[in-house]
């Protein structure tokens, strides 16, 4: 007799906010899609059976910053299953990656073949995200082609979810804010969210051109955009941010709240615990935690026999990064600075899957639905926390990727990338 479930997920902590659920249940899989969330499920009713008690069980886990336009991006595209299926991540939105021109090669050479589940927000500029927008005149506003971006969206409306583009101190002295102004009408004209990076990407002109004031930035995008547009880095260490240039929070991010606009943590190598308590304490709560990884801020070992390399350029670039992270220690660093898990998982599942207009679809674990589910091992003890700026926090527990379902197939969280805690002295 056929057995009704495929796999059961025994005695974890399971946690949805979609159906108010914070406690022990068991998780059951049958073809693909979860077919049951309940206390007590027999385990003679499952082919395959994980005892995960102990564990937490959370909706398959959503990256809404990543960057996996492998080859493409040059050294700043990862691997998307690296960063994805393997890290415990079932949903990953590329920033900025394709373009209108390259957007074929995206899907076919990454969205489709990649295990894990890849959507992006398409570049503004024509350009995409070569070598993490290294090239800074190539993202001037003559670079940006709104009819054939739109035109691209349109033709791909599956996979492309929004628009990504850039206001920040080096753009807006070159070229004000144009560029932003014409992200925005793409927006509009399809009817996406515009995610814009904060904090300085850019070096500053070197013509004697006098640079943009940093405190302009913020209150000048709650003009600009609108509701269900989206802030990035609020807890950047960079000029720009959230945090002003007096070191407190910016009275307009209360403006951009209040008008609907949502904010993504994109984590990062510019991440700071100390911009993050100036938030945080302020109120302020992030929609959703992107782990923003890409090749500059994350070191991918070499294939065994190959030297690793780096360069000076690499090392000197802005978003280098010495501390190796992932969505799930991004996790564990809210959790380090205070907020309740309960509040954490949303930024990881539901809140995602809203901004991606998808909540029917992924964030959640209600029956019916696809079988991404993400397991973190929820463990007890003291490990030392760093950020680049060398600030150290004390966290008391870590949450670390075992495994995940995607479509109902098991992928370990077994990627090289995936940082190690550092025990407290």
């Amino acid at each position: 007799m056929a057995q009704k479930y495929d796999v059961l997920l025994k005695g974890g902590h399971v946690v949805d906010p979609t159906q108010n659920l914070d406690g022990i249940c068991d998780v059951a899989v049958s073809g693909g899609k979860i077919a049951a969330v309940a206390e007590n499920i027999s385990v003679g009713d499952a082919t395959e059976v994980i005892d995960v008690s102990g564990d937490v069980v959370i909706a398959g886990m959503i990256d809404t910053h990543a960057h996996v336009y492998e080859h493409v991006g040059g050294r700043f595209g990862l691997n998307p299953d690296m960063v994805g299926v393997h890290s415990g991540v079932t949903t990953l939105i590329d920033q900025g990656g394709p373009s209108n021109m390259t957007f074929g090669g995206f899907r076919h050479y990454i969205c489709e073949p990649a295990a894990s589940h890849v959507l992006a927000f398409i570049s503004a500029y024509v350009v995409g995200g070569l070598e993490g927008h290294y090239y800074t005149d190539l993202y001037n506003p003559k670079g940006v082609d709104v009819y054939n971006t739109v035109r691209a969206i349109n033709a791909n409306r599956d996979l492309v979810k929004g628009i990504k583009a850039h206001a920040e101190i080096g753009g807006y002295s070159r070229w004000g804010n144009e560029v932003m102004k014409l992200a925005k009408q793409i927006g509009t004209e399809t009817e996406l969210p515009v995610y814009v990076h904060l904090g300085q990407l850019w070096p500053l002109p070197d013509d004697g051109t006098e640079s943009v004031d940093p405190d302009s930035i913020v209150p000048d995008m709650v003009e600009i955009l609108g509701p269900g547009d989206i802030l990035a880095h609020p807890f950047t260490r960079h000029p720009g941010g959230f945090v002003n240039t007096a070191g407190e929070l910016h009275p307009a991010v209360r403006d951009a709240i209040d008008r609907g606009i949502k904010v993504d943590i994109g984590h990062g190598s510019h991440f700071s615990f100390d911009m993050a308590r100036k938030v945080l304490e302020a109120g302020v709560r992030p929609d959703t935690l992107g782990a923003d990884m890409h090749g500059y801020n994350t070191v991918v070992p070499p294939p065994p026999g190959t030297p690793e390399k780096h360069s000076d350029e690499d090392e000197n670039h802005l978003f280098a990064g010495g501390e190796r992270f992932s969505l799930a220690f991004g996790m564990t660093e809210l959790l380090a600075l205070g907020l309740p898990l309960t509040e954490i998982v949303p930024m990881v599942t539901s809140n995602c899957a809203e901004i991606l207009r998808m909540e029917s679809e992924i964030g959640t674990l209600k029956p019916g639905t696809v079988a991404d589910v993400s397991v973190l091992a929820d463990e007890r003890g003291q490990w030392t926390l760093r950020d680049n700026e060398g600030t150290e926090v004390t966290a008391e527990r870590q949450l670390r990727p075992l495994f995940c379902l995607r479509e109902g197939q098991r992928y370990d969280a077994d990627a090289l990338i995936l940082p190690e805690f550092d025990a407290a002295a």
